[in-house]
């Protein structure tokens, strides 16, 4: 998941930033997922804050997730990446880069 306040472009790369740092850290939950479904979903918070408390639910609930703080962003969180049995924590969160009639946004 990213963060909505973030321009497009930006949240795809944060985005693909956490997913490549979790397959990194979680070599095993990244192979059971890409042989069981290999789906992916971009979903987004609102802002920094929004992120940051979803990821601590994430880690209270024992999910394996990363949080990728943006070195050119001066370390703010702006994406993570958790695995899928976390979905029920995101169901609320609306997908990424959509506009508010569902068109992908430029």
């Amino acid at each position: 998941m990213t963060r909505a306040d973030l321009p497009p472009g930006t949240q795809a790369t944060q985005a693909t930033h956490a997913a490549l740092d979790f397959a990194v850290a979680h070599p095993d939950a990244f192979r059971d997922w890409h042989t069981d479904s290999n789906t992916l979903v971009l979903l987004a918070a609102c802002d920094e804050d929004a992120l940051d408390r979803l990821c601590a639910k994430a880690s209270a609930a024992g999910h394996r997730h990363v949080r990728f703080h943006e070195p050119d962003l001066d370390g703010a969180l702006t994406a993570a990446a958790l695995e899928p049995a976390a979905y029920r924590l995101l169901s609320h969160l609306p997908v990424a880069l959509r506009g508010a009639r569902g068109e992908v946004k430029s």
